[in-house]
């Protein structure tokens, strides 16, 4: 009743005042028959710039005497579904129709919207996010959109290492776990960050099913986690564990949750694990996945191999893999984490930037103190 179903239903609203000069406001814009007279933004680094052909406004009143619009159409991101309504509110008093995209709060459950268009005889219609073509197409869809986290903009300044697999259940979580206790022997305060329900041991920060929720909100998951510990534990490292693999073969659904953490983890060095001869999973390889990871993800790098041999052939040892791969290989199981831990220090510290080594080169003698000074710097 309320839902835009085609392009046509929005030319019927023409000419358009568009509130939010981003994304979501350039593609409306753009669609086929679209008239727009005025562009309006809160923010005041883009308010009497040019955007699309026409100058950006600051206040929603002074367009409603200098054009004729007839509509306005509220494209705001997730996180601003305050300022959505406000504006909605003003364009239904000022006898306007109004074109909104909530996502996460359906029209039909906002009572008072309705209300305020019927007694001001004009319409209010959503872009909604289709759950019913969903439904259509599967035979089930979620009641509402899952889309639902703000996006943030946050630079960590503690290391971040993600530990990523050729695989499900290659090792990825111990050798998360390892390695955090690992740089907690050597004096570090590391931060784990599980993203899976089973990440229940310790000394994990905390875990959460990344899975279970939107493409688009899992990398602001991992941000806000990595965000959550700089500030509340004011860690030297942190580990983050990924899910499934970006090349495991077979079973394609995984790979997008793979994805969405390493994007929103954006590490500073990878660890990739690998399970040889697994009994139910089907790994491309080692090669696929690295390549996979640094094309993801360009500024970063895999540094080592946590190998699973549980499975593995006799001959398959991890020298083998190391003389393959060119990276340190090491099995968690029988203590490896050591080695991998200092392969990652090593790399991290052979790639800071030229101020921050100079001054990192003079504690060498210690990595502890080392990787104090480095955390130190990076937060200035």
């Amino acid at each position: 009743m309320y839902s835009i179903n085609s392009v046509e239903d929005l030319q019927e609203l023409n000419p358009y005042i568009i509130v939010g000069c981003g994304g979501g406001g350039e593609k409306f814009s753009n669609l086929e028959g679209i008239e727009t007279v005025g562009f309006l933004d809160d923010n005041p680094a883009k308010q009497g710039k040019p955007f699309c052909g026409l100058e950006v406004a600051s206040n929603l009143s002074d367009l409603f005497e200098s054009t004729e619009a007839n509509t306005v159409a509220i494209m705001l991101p997730i996180g601003a579904e305050g300022t959505a309504l406000k504006y909605a509110v003003q364009a239904l008093a000022n006898g306007k129709n109004a074109v909104v995209s909530f996502r996460s709060l359906s029209l039909s459950e906002n009572e008072s919207l309705l209300k305020l268009a019927e007694q001001n005889d004009v319409c209010i219609k959503e872009i909604s996010p289709r759950l019913d073509v969903v439904r259509k197409i599967c035979g089930v869809a979620p009641e509402k959109c899952c889309e639902v986290l703000p996006k943030i903009s946050y630079e960590a300044k503690a290391p971040v290492i993600f530990v990523g697999g050729t695989s499900q259940e290659c090792g990825k979580r111990t050798t998360t776990k390892s390695l955090g206790i690992e740089a907690m022997k050597r004096g570090m305060k590391a931060s784990i960050i599980s993203t899976d329900e089973m990440g229940l041991e310790q000394p994990t920060a905390f875990n959460f099913r990344a899975g279970s929720l939107s493409a688009m909100d899992i990398p602001s998951a991992i941000l806000s986690s990595i965000k959550y510990v700089e500030e509340n534990d004011q860690p030297d490292i942190i580990f983050i564990e990924g899910q499934s693999s970006l090349t495991e073969d077979g079973n394609p659904h995984p790979r997008g949750l793979s994805a969405c953490i390493l994007i929103g983890a954006d590490p500073d060095a990878v660890v990739v694990g690998h399970r040889p001869n697994h009994p139910y999973r089907e790994p491309r390889g080692i090669d696929y996945e690295v390549k996979a990871i640094e094309a993801v993800v360009p500024t970063t790098k895999v540094v080592g191999l946590s190998i699973n041999l549980r499975n593995a052939d006799e001959d398959m040892t991890l020298e083998s893999f190391e003389e393959k791969y060119g990276l340190p290989a090491a099995d968690m199981y029988s203590g490896g984490a050591a080695k991998i831990l200092d392969a990652i220090l090593e790399y991290l510290d052979n790639n800071t930037i030229n101020d921050e080594k100079a001054i990192f080169d003079s504690f060498r003698s210690c990595n502890i103190v080392c990787w104090q000074c480095l955390c130190t710097i990076r937060s200035r």
